[in-house]
């Protein structure tokens, strides 16, 4: 089910939070529970880990593709494996735009498939061993961080520097999936994007990465009407603003939100109406069925790493350890 964060998460804890409070403890001793019984399965490859410790909206995807173009980029053929939040297919299963749509795998599996081997398996530990079999020397496992059926050999936090962690509450009193200490202490790394409020809370290295848009110069004074189905569309609202263009009316949906026809003509006409361009985000194009997808622009963002350096030092080791496998197999 597609949900909307709400308001208090990312304001000053107040009465509702505290209410709800007790209900993130006994969450989070779960997931403590869970972690300390479980004996994770090991991966013949290198595992990436790509997490957040909030719910939604942090930037993962983009940066498992960007890890997954730069693997790729070394020499090291990687897949992705995610859940497939959103799709009905249990998996392990490779996804296949030319087969397969969100309904089937999930909105960002889709993204991931358009630039490489992708797999959606509700058993993360199932769907890094079928990845393996088709040939991936590295895995990325997108939003993999909590569980712990799957042992990682590297794994990055992503955070979204101008939201932080939110009210700093665990969920439903906040957005955290966990306690900020705790998750980090696991981590190996922050990714951070963009510029913000974010305080560094741990001694781990920080890589700061920034979205930029994808020839987005075409919007700069266009009226323009906006809509997403995102973790927090409020981003992509202002991506556009930034960019020049001029908001006529802008609407916000649930993340993974599945459009309804009506739901689209009520924006094409008002578009039509308004001599507006109809714009969305990649991500939620990709949830459009083919013939409700004309007349719909796409804002395209891409990851720029700023020290692409420091993520090198973290992925070499890595690196290394597939190209002296290869080299112990061919001895």
């Amino acid at each position: 089910m597609a949900m909307r964060a709400p308001d208090f998460w990312s304001e000053e804890p107040g009465l509702l939070a505290g209410l709800l409070m007790p209900f993130g403890a006994a969450l989070d001793a779960a997931g403590r529970l869970r972690r300390a019984v479980v004996r994770p399965y090991r991966a013949s490859v290198p595992v990436i880990c790509v997490g957040n410790i909030i719910a939604g909206g942090s930037g993962k995807t983009p940066v498992a593709l960007s890890l997954a173009a730069i693997l790729a980029e070394r020499g090291v053929k990687p897949a992705i494996v995610m859940r497939g939040y959103g799709g009905r297919l249990g998996g392990p299963v490779r996804v296949d735009p030319q087969r397969h749509d969100a309904t089937d795998v999930g909105d960002e599996a889709l993204l991931a498939a358009a630039q490489g081997p992708s797999w959606v398996s509700r058993d993360r530990a199932a769907g890094v061993q079928a990845a393996v079999s088709d040939g991936a020397a590295a895995i990325i496992l997108d939003d993999g961080f909590q569980n712990p059926h799957v042992a990682k050999d590297l794994s990055l936090i992503v955070v979204d520097a101008a939201y932080g962690f939110g009210n700093g509450r665990l969920m439903p009193a906040g957005p955290l999936r966990e306690n900020v200490a705790s998750g980090l202490a696991r981590a190996d790394a922050i990714a951070l994007i963009g510029d913000g409020k974010f305080v560094d809370v741990a001694a781990k290295p920080v890589l700061r990465a920034t979205l930029e848009a994808i020839e987005g110069e075409r919007f700069a004074g266009v009226p323009v009407i906006a809509f997403a189905g995102i973790g927090r569309p409020s981003k992509f609202f202002a991506s556009l603003r930034g960019l020049g263009a001029t908001l006529v009316a802008e609407r916000g949906f649930p993340d993974h939100h599945r459009y309804h026809r009506v739901e689209l003509a009520a924006l094409r006409a008002k578009a039509a109406a308004a001599g507006a361009r109809l714009v969305t985000t990649r991500k939620d194009w990709v949830r459009l069925h083919a013939d409700e997808r004309t007349g719909v622009e796409v804002l395209d963002v891409t990851l720029r790493w700023r020290d692409p350096a420091a993520l090198d030092a973290l992925l070499t080791p890595l690196v290394g350890r597939i190209a002296d496998d290869r080299r112990a197999v061919h001895a």
